[in-house]
């Protein structure tokens, strides 16, 4: 997609360097913004190549190495960008984890630290320290990735779910505190999306024809599905919508399994 509706804006994409991140990055950046591209792994020359499809639309575009559970590497990551372009307008928080398969009885307390710290508490440091800028601009746009088994308990899902409905609550929580300051916060809840996140189940032809079955579009998500959801929130289109959590998940619902007789 390629149009001028971010035209002047600058945006920050954490966990950039592949799947829902990249693409809402390059989808952002053929909107006409500038970018600040953001991963804890920046050495393996993914982040660099996503940098480099930014340049090529004519966009300014940095990268950042950043642990998100780190608040200091945060807050450098938020200096970065205003000594760059003087501005943040939007925050798309991508970056996140998931150690699949752990119900959250077995669940080891430095698992259940890891989730929590980077994809909860890591989503908060970078909407304090980016809002924080745009309070000071007086304008401002956050959209955080939440997910289905944030809004609904969700199999093998464990303490990733509990992360992603912190989310939910943090993402209203400051949609309420931050309109005064004429910035909004939305949420994303997507279903199973085709990237190297889940590529066990989407690879298994049996296992992604199952999961599709209980989807009422017939298939799993791209992470061009997502991307155009945030485009659409970052956009002026979406100018009176904060505090909202949108499903993108083509009408799927998860469901706990059936209970044993």
């Amino acid at each position: 997609m390629e149009d001028n509706r971010l035209q002047g804006k600058v945006a920050i994409v954490t966990g950039s360097r592949r799947g829902i991140g990249r693409a809402i990055a390059l989808i952002l950046a053929g909107a006409g913004a500038d970018l600040i591209i953001a991963d804890v792994v920046a050495d393996d020359g993914n982040l660099d190549a996503v940098a480099a499809e930014i340049k090529k639309t004519g966009r300014q575009c940095i990268t950042v190495s950043v642990d998100i559970s780190s608040k200091p590497d945060v807050e450098e990551m938020a200096r970065q960008a205003v000594r760059r372009y003087g501005k943040i307008d939007i925050l798309v928080n991508c970056a996140g984890i998931w150690i699949p398969g752990q119900t959250l009885v077995d669940c080891p307390e430095e698992n259940w630290d890891r989730v929590i710290d980077t994809n909860l508490k890591g989503t908060y440091f970078c909407c304090q320290a980016v809002g924080r800028v745009m309070a000071g601009q007086e304008s401002g746009n956050i959209i955080n990735l939440s997910s289905q088994v944030g809004l609904n308990p969700g199999t093998g899902a464990g303490a990733y779910s509990i992360s992603k409905a912190g989310i939910i609550m943090l993402t209203r929580q400051l949609a309420l505190e931050l309109a005064a300051n004429n910035i909004r916060v939305n949420a994303l809840a997507p279903g199973i999306v085709k990237t190297d996140f889940n590529i066990d189940l989407w690879k298994n032809p049996e296992a992604a024809r199952q999961i599709s079955l209980g989807v009422p579009l017939g298939r799993l998500a791209e992470p061009e599905d997502i991307a155009r959801a945030a485009l659409f929130l970052a956009s002026d289109d979406a100018s009176y919508i904060t505090g909202a959590v949108i499903p993108v998940d083509g009408g799927w619902k998860v469901t706990p399994p059936p209970r044993r007789k």
